[in-house]
């Protein structure tokens, strides 16, 4: 796959499950990297837990961010927490958790299906600073539904 971009990095990648399937892009120029079930199984709080059996070295200064595939569409799942933060710091297995929408009948993930994205960005450091004023913007304090849309 040619790659036209100004930037690459390589992230050392642990398989922790010999079924354990490296991240990979779909298409050239897709942002997300597809990630696939080892195993797909319950916790104790209901949810529905598909473990991925890698682990991975992200570097300081960059996450991890998992989302779920467009194609969760076709399922009543979603994704527990919206979108998954990997910290540098981890070195356990990527999982995604997932929760039923709507129809329990519909089809669930199996082991082998691509059940999530990654998708990898820096993060700068931020430190917070306590101020009596905030500049003023055009949007000043419009919230949900200020635009209008």
């Amino acid at each position: 796959m040619a790659h036209l971009s100004l930037s690459s990095m390589r992230i050392r990648i642990k398989k922790l499950h010999p079924n354990a399937v490296v991240p990979s892009y779909a298409k050239d120029g897709d942002a997300g990297m597809d990630l696939r079930a080892v195993s797909v199984e319950n916790d104790v709080h209901g949810n529905i837990v598909c473990r991925t059996g890698l682990s991975m070295e992200i570097p300081y200064g960059y996450m991890g961010l998992l989302f779920p595939r467009s194609s969760v569409s076709k399922t009543s799942l979603a994704l527990r927490n919206a979108v998954g933060v990997i910290d540098s710091g981890y070195r356990g297995e990527i999982m995604l958790k997932f929760g039923r929408t709507l129809n329990p009948k519909s089809p669930l993930y199996k082991q082998g299906d691509k059940v999530g994205q990654v998708i990898i960005i820096p993060h700068p450091y931020v430190e917070f600073v306590e101020a009596e004023e905030l500049t003023n913007t055009e949007r000043g304090f419009g919230g949900f539904g200020s635009t209008g849309e």
